[in-house]
């Protein structure tokens, strides 16, 4: 435009058993040893060339091997149509992210993986730079786990420790809430008369939080009963705030 599932049992354990009825079903994974990479795609439904990244994006083959993340930048919203998934900390981010790695600017659409620029949309190449990460040892061991009550609201409970204590001072963690299979008829702007549809869609996004002294960290969500029935999840990750690389994520659908 302009300048300006499930997660595989390598990469992590996944359990879901059905409950009696004080819950519909509890969810959890953990991380594993290797290191998982974060995929982060920075679009807008007001730029025109986006949608064959989203569409890239949604149509990837996963196999737990990265977790991928799509935020919907704002600051494209005043040229016609206003995004109705973008929100300012996300184009903040993407504005952090171009400073820590030294590009010294933002565009859209642009993939980050493991907080570094990633052009080309290539899977092969794409494949590679995932096999080179997950020979890495994870820096962050990582926890999620949901339940359902009877009232619709999911309980998500998350937890993480750093493997090595000296990345205890630089360790951020993050907590995104995604979404899949959205879509939009868009009446104006740059993709006036197109229906653009979303996978992995960040909802809401929470931190950064660090650490405490004892190398810990948890913290638990009520997620509203609007979330119950949604092809939904969460993903929690890992950041080293010196250089935006990823130390460990992890990823969690929702169960149904």
């Amino acid at each position: 435009m302009r300048f300006s599932t499930r997660i595989g049992c390598a990469a992590s354990l996944i359990l879901c058993v059905s409950q009696s009825i004080s819950f519909a079903a509890e969810c959890s994974a953990k991380s594993g040893m290797k290191t998982v990479p974060l995929l982060e795609l920075y679009t807008s439904e007001g730029c025109s060339s986006c949608p064959p990244a989203d569409k890239w994006l949604s149509g990837l083959s996963r196999s737990g091997q990265f977790v991928p993340l799509a935020f919907h930048v704002d600051y494209w919203d005043y040229i016609g149509w206003k995004d109705r998934f973008s929100k300012a900390e996300y184009s903040d981010r993407q504005r952090k992210a171009a400073a820590l790695s030294g590009l010294g600017f933002v565009y859209t659409p642009q993939f980050v993986l493991n907080g570094r620029d990633f052009k080309g949309w290539d899977e092969s190449r794409l494949q590679s730079v995932i096999e080179k990460s997950q020979r890495q040892p994870a820096r962050a061991n990582l926890q999620l786990q949901t339940q359902m009550q009877e009232n619709g609201e999911i309980i998500l409970k998350t937890s993480a420790q750093v493997v090595d204590s000296e990345d205890l001072k630089h360790a951020d963690i993050f907590i995104a809430l995604y979404e899949n299979k959205l879509s939009s008829k868009v009446k104006a702007g740059e993709n006036n008369g197109r229906e653009l549809k979303h996978d992995y869609v960040v909802r809401d996004f929470f931190g950064a939080y660090q650490f405490g002294a004892n190398n810990a960290f948890s913290k638990n969500f009520i997620l509203k009963s609007e979330w119950k029935g949604r092809d939904a999840g969460a993903v929690i990750f890992v950041q080293d705030d010196r250089n935006g690389e990823i130390m460990q994520s992890l990823q969690l659908p929702f169960c149904s």
